[in-house]
Formats: C-alpha cells, structure tokens, sequence
C-alpha cells in the first residue's frame, strides 16, 4: 500500500517525456504540456577542445558558417546513433529544458523515444544507455511508424489493417498495423535528407553549381513536388551557389519541373516499397487498407502531390495526416499519457509493472 502511495509521489512530481528523436529535427512532448519543443538534430562541437557550443537552432544556424574547428554535426544518421556522446549531450540538453518549469526535486524522468522500425538490438541499447546517460530513469521504445498511426488517431488496438507511411529526415518507415502490433514493415534509407542531396547533385549535373544542403532543402520546400502541378500552381525559384566552371558566385532560376525530375528517382523507390508492403499484405487486411486508405506522417510527407502519385501507382486512396511533422511526437505523447491502456505498442513491456 505505502508502496504505491510513494510510487503516485513520485509519479506527480516526475517530469515524464516523450521524444521523437530524428535524424533532421528532435521534438519533444511532455505530460500534461504537449509538445513543448521543435529543434534541429544538430550540435555543433569544438574539435580543438571537445567542447559543444551549441545545440539544436542555435547548432543550425552555424552549419557552413563556422571556422574549420567548429563542426555542426547531425549525431543520428539514416535515424540511428552515429556519435554515441554528441547524442547524450543532445537528449541531455532536451531532457534538461523540459524539466526545467517544474520543481522536480532530482527525480529521474521517464521517457519514451521513437525508434525506426527494424533497428538491431546493439542500436536499440545505444538509444537506451544514451538516455540513462543523459538524465532519464526508465527508458522505453517505441516504432515510430506506429508512435504515427497513434498520433493519428487510427484504430492501432482493433483487429483491422492500418496503413502508415512515416517519411522523415533519415528513413521512410512503411507499416501495416492491427491489433496494437506491427504486421508488416519496411524501412527504406530514402528521406527528406536525400532529397536534399539529389537536388544538390542536380544542381552540380545540370548547371554546373555548386548549392549547399540548406539551400536544397529551401527550393525543396519552396517549390518541391512530386506530381506535376497545374498550369497557375507553377512555381520557379532562385538557386544561389558556385559555378564549378568560373568558380564564381551564381545564381540561376530553376521551375517546380526541374525540382521534381531531380526527385524523381528518389520518390520512385519510396512508391516500389509502398507496392511491395502491400503485396505482402494479407487479404483480410487489404480489403480494410482499401476501405481506409494509406496515411502519410512526417515532413517528407508534405513534399507536394506526393499522396496524389501515391494514390494514381497504388489505387489506394492516399491522405496526409494532420501536422504531419508532429504526428510520432504526438502519438508517443498519448502512449505517454495512457502507458496502461497503451503498452502492448512498445516495442518492450517487461520494465513496465512499475510505471503503473
């Protein structure tokens, strides 16, 4: 009895978080607040020293603008751990501007971190220590194709197919969910980061310049698609970069056609393994995946007519889901908020009896 009095105290006054913990952007939710915070995975470190200058948007902003020994490095990379140490300052940092509204007397939080499908167990340990390591109490783990499907408010615990496809910075998580657990997943390591790269490569093929991976993003966002657009939606942008040939400052105008034939190749891989997932889907769950429809999550789902080419190659009817960027975040929160009703979707539960 005293024992779950002094576990409802501790409960109170522990600052629990979940954090969706990205190869581009980290977010962070907290219980009873929402998501609280937005920031890149970025930390930019002093190779002379060691020391970390800076983290998240202020770490962005120096990317490419800094002296040879200050690197701003992303930690994750294709959405696992690439640098075990910059990641713990980075979760430290996240998990130490959470708590630090609330008065919680050295209390240990708990945390729950989404995870790409199909990540080995050496890398799941990697996230775990990372954490403990950096403040948290009990650590655990959840897919983020399903941390998605949840934040989108599908039916993730019924016995009927659900179709998620989470596109982030590092990979592209598809996903048939039923009954609280994944049926059939594919993880592909095609995102929004290459999408960058393929229009820097474009640029360097097409036009002899040489563009920044910030600046390919920008024209990405700006004027990216991924189905021609109507005659009046058309869109050009300016490209800023280094002619290769005179190696002086350039800058050219490029049209929404030539963006989506950079991205062409990229987004052809992301529908084969769509296709692929729902061939390898069975029956019963097809015919409720037609009824229901595929759903997109994360930021490269946002990349324009990407559900309207899904729907044309796939026959399925295709939707984003709404805020898109927040959706893994989000559905790790709710498992946060409702870890009784909600714990068969982690992706461990033998920890959990002490949560309760």
């Amino acid at each position: 009895m005293f024992k779950k009095f002094f576990q409802k105290i501790l409960h109170y006054f522990s600052q629990d978080i979940a954090i969706d913990l990205g190869t581009a952007n980290s977010l962070v939710y907290v219980r009873g607040k929402g998501i609280v915070m937005c920031e890149p995975s970025v930390v930019a470190v002093n190779q002379k020293t060691g020391q970390i200058l800076a983290i998240g948007d202020e770490a962005k902003k120096m990317v490419g603008r800094t002296p040879a020994y200050i690197v701003a490095t992303r930690p994750l990379v294709k959405g696992v751990i690439s640098d075990f140490e910059v990641t713990e300052q980075m979760l430290r940092y996240f998990i130490d501007k959470a708590q630090k509204e609330k008065f919680h007397f050295g209390i240990r939080p708990r945390v729950i971190i989404g995870i790409p499908w199909g990540v080995t167990e050496v890398e799941k340990k990697a996230v775990k220590d990372a954490a403990r390591n950096a403040g948290a109490g009990r650590v655990f783990l959840i897919e983020e194709p399903m941390a998605a499907a949840i934040g989108a408010r599908l039916p993730v615990q019924e016995a009927g197919g659900n179709f998620v496809v989470d596109i982030g910075g590092g990979t592209t998580e598809v996903a048939v969910i039923s009954l609280g657990g994944i049926v059939i997943a594919k993880s592909l390591r095609i995102a929004g980061d290459k999408l960058n790269e393929d229009i820097v490569n474009f640029a360097h093929e097409e036009f002899k310049l040489l563009i920044g991976e910030q600046t390919a993003e920008e024209i990405k966002i700006n004027i990216g698609s991924a189905y021609p657009l109507r005659e009046k939606e058309k869109k050009t942008a300016p490209m800023r970069g280094r002619n290769l040939v005179t190696g002086l400052p350039e800058e050219i105008t490029v049209t929404d056609e030539d963006i989506r034939r950079a991205l062409e190749k990229s987004i052809k891989q992301i529908i084969g393994t769509i296709k692929i997932t729902i061939e390898e889907t069975p029956p019963e769950l097809l015919a409720d995946i037609m009824a229901k429809g595929i759903w997109l999550s994360g930021g490269g789902s946002q990349l324009r007519g990407l559900e309207t080419l899904i729907a044309k190659e796939t026959r399925i009817k295709t939707q984003v889901v709404e805020d898109p960027m927040t959706a893994v975040a989000r559905g790790a929160g709710m498992v946060l908020e409702n870890l009784d009703e909600l714990a068969e979707v982690l992706v461990e539960t033998e920890d959990l009896e002490p949560l309760k």
